[in-house]
């Protein structure tokens, strides 16, 4: 008799968890502080050593990250930021809960990152015009850095400060230096959600050199409160006083998130090195199918958090939605980022409408992204590069 079973699904990402990962989360449950504790620091410290910067604050997601980032940096109402439109919609909304404004630069066709020559020609019309940004927000697309040198010496010409969105990029290097290391920017905010690099279930994380901007983003993921030494010098004041000088937030990542997340950068050199491995596999066995394959920098090394190919329309008739349903099909599901960001109701209600920036569109119009995560075995990715040949064969 054949086996005909159902082969298993392969997602597009996944967390990798092992023993000791479990165990480190096990030891916190077993310790005298589940949250606000010890944990936190150890993995704060250890993400910043990693990336050679100064300061690190954990929260509870990469939206709080880039949220009370913008508020750190002084976005208020009348401000304006701008982001790229090929993103997940946090790295826009930042501005809107900071009662900002919203505006995008089209991306470059080949990294899929934003533009800079675009953002050179749009700073200087701002300029002109009186609409320059306050904060610019370069999203680090798929684990590839953005230009950042060139990026950097345009914010600094027209006095706009700059957040990084590297939710996909830890573990990623511009010009062999880690991404995270805010050489060229105020603040860089990284992703823990379950499909990133490295996870904590939830979470994210910000890094600056900036002593000020750290001590206020400290306030601001915990309601605002401090218990600096004036407050605590204040008449009447004790051992028990704090004071809210910030309208702050909770949120604060717990012990158990951190003592995952500690766990996990043990072995992010190991993930880093399979993610890259199965790119080279994918550029080897994918090079003979009418697919445009990634692109990468040459100033860049990228974490591969996703890995994007679009059909090459100038040599076949298969498009986008034929292959996605035909990995469906064959239980692979892979997944289409980034629907543009102007494109969402939300935005179209702001103003912003299809043909806003053409670039980022043309590349949605293709993109898909197939599975790739550290727990992918060879197998399982040649099951996806056979789909493939079959879908363009058929």
């Amino acid at each position: 008799m054949n086996d005909r079973r159902t082969p298993p699904p392969l997602p597009y990402g996944r967390q990798c968890i092992n023993e000791d990962d479990i165990a480190a989360v096990v030891a916190v449950l077993r310790s005298d502080f589940i949250t606000q504790g010890p944990t936190i620091a150890r993995f704060e410290q250890r993400v910043a050593e990693f990336c050679g910067a100064r300061y690190a604050v954990a929260v509870s997601s990469a939206t709080a990250a880039l949220h009370i980032g913008a508020l750190a940096l002084g976005l208020g109402p009348g401000d304006r930021l701008w982001t790229s439109p090929n993103t997940f919609v946090a790295s826009a909304n930042c501005a809107l809960y900071c009662g900002a404004q919203v505006d995008f630069v089209d991306i470059d066709a080949r990294s899929y990152n934003l533009s800079v020559a675009l953002l050179a020609a749009k700073l200087e019309s701002a300029s002109a015009s009186g609409t320059l940004p306050k904060v610019l927000v370069p999203v680090h697309f798929a684990g590839q850095s953005c230009e950042m040198q060139p990026i950097a010496a345009l914010c600094e010409k027209y006095g706009v400060r700059i957040m990084e969105d590297a939710s996909h990029a830890v573990g990623a290097l511009y010009q062999g230096q880690p991404v995270g290391n805010c050489l060229h920017s105020e603040l860089a905010v990284f992703s823990f959600h379950p499909v990133k690099i490295i996870t904590t279930g939830e979470g994210g994380m910000l890094l600056t050199n900036d002593s000020e901007l750290h001590a206020r983003l400290l306030r601001l993921r915990s309601h605002g409160i401090t218990r600096d030494e004036q407050v605590m010098a204040e008449p009447g004041a004790g051992p028990w006083s704090y004071a809210q000088v910030d309208l702050g937030f909770n949120y604060r990542m717990t012990d158990l998130q951190a003592a995952l997340g500690a766990s996990q950068m043990n072995r992010l050199a190991a993930f880093l090195e399979r993610r890259r491995a199965l790119v080279t596999r994918y550029n080897k066995l994918l090079a003979t199918l009418p697919l445009i394959l990634p692109w990468q920098h040459p100033d860049t090394n990228s974490s591969w958090h996703l890995y994007v190919v679009q059909p090459d329309p100038t040599r076949t008739r298969v498009n986008r939605l034929r292959l996605y349903h035909g990995l469906r099909e064959r239980q692979i599901h892979a997944q289409v980022h980034y629907i543009p960001v102007h494109t969402q109701p939300w935005y179209r209600d702001l103003g912003f409408k299809p043909g806003d920036f053409p670039v980022a569109e043309h590349y949605y119009s293709g993109a898909l992204s197939l599975p790739l995560y550290p727990d992918l075995t060879d197998e399982g990715q040649t099951r996806v590069v056979a789909a493939l040949q079959a879908l363009f064969a058929g």
